[in-house]
């Protein structure tokens, strides 16, 4: 078994995991939240989005929190930007990475951002030009490449197409999601090693829920496909709400766990990680889903 040696955990709880949340947290909160996962060693923090509160109140104040937490800051910490406006406010606050988004299903895409995928690459079209142009990271996520809600199974071809459209128009790094957690490790095997087989591999990432206990073993087949970059969330916070049923993102304690044992290094401490989930356990008013969290519920104890 060929496994990466050190794997690049990209943690998305203070945006992926919060906008899902109920409980809207204060800016304070999360910037204490984010500064929490900094400080674990996490290389890369997603702060927030530059999306409208109208839709998604959750990440209300999304400029403030970079701009506080950015002086702590010794990692990336990425903001999502969906269009042209969300790009300027992104790049009035000082952002020097940014992620975008778009679907291999074009009926996920309309319900997620009422467009579809080519008028998506349009909206880019938009503002990429310009911000690779100051030299910023772009990151570019695509959702639904195992299964969507409405549509059912997604074609290869399809994920394959879309993949290679965002690193032609400029992005760095490539997140492959599994949206609604349908996935099994065999699916992952074989998607990944086709995407590998026509994009530079160190520009693939995974993103793959829990949603029916499958991430981690999805986890392992990536690694076996070389994949060294796996997106996770705090305590297992969040999911999409524009995706039904697509709870359970994979815990990054769990993920750790997982990669610690296995001897592949992520310098990130789990017990700082474990810390700011729990911090954040009271204020959410439900017990996060982490089974690192809920075997360990007191710190030091395992």
């Amino acid at each position: 078994m060929r496994l990466p040696p050190r794997v690049t955990v990209v943690e998305v709880g203070p945006r992926d995991g919060l906008q899902n949340e109920a409980t809207p947290l204060t800016v304070e909160e999360r910037v204490a939240f984010c500064i929490r996962l900094l400080e674990a060693g996490l290389k890369v923090v997603e702060v927030g989005a530059f999306v409208s509160p109208r839709w998604v109140p959750q990440m209300a104040g999304s400029d403030e929190v970079f701009r506080r937490v950015a002086p702590h800051a010794k990692a990336r910490i990425p903001v999502l930007v969906p269009n042209r406006q969300g790009f300027e406010r992104a790049r009035q606050a000082g952002v020097r990475e940014i992620a975008i988004f778009t679907a291999a299903s074009e009926t996920f895409n309309q319900k997620n951002i009422n467009a579809t995928i080519d008028e998506s690459f349009a909206r880019f079209a938009e503002f990429l030009p310009e911000a690779r142009g100051e030299g910023m990271w772009v990151r570019g996520y695509v959702s639904t490449c195992f299964g969507c809600p409405y549509e059912g199974p997604v074609p290869r071809a399809k994920v394959l197409e879309v993949a290679r459209r965002l690193l032609d128009i400029g992005c760095h790094e490539i997140s492959i999601g599994d949206t609604i957690g349908v996935a099994v490790p065999s699916q992952v095997t074989e998607l990944m090693g086709c995407l590998r087989e026509t994009l530079p591999g160190s520009a693939l990432a995974v993103h793959l829920h829990d949603t029916r206990g499958t991430a981690l073993a999805n986890v392992l087949a990536a690694l076996q496909e070389g994949i060294a970059i796996v997106d996770s969330s705090a305590g297992g916070l969040g999911g999409c709400p524009y995706a039904p049923g697509a709870s359970g993102n994979l815990a990054t304690e769990d993920l750790l766990y997982m990669l610690r044992g296995m001897g592949i290094e992520t310098g990130v401490d789990i017990e700082g990680v474990a810390a700011a989930s729990r911090s954040l356990a009271g204020r959410l008013g439900h017990p996060l889903p982490s089974r690192y969290l809920q075997a360990s519920p007191v710190p030091g104890v395992r």
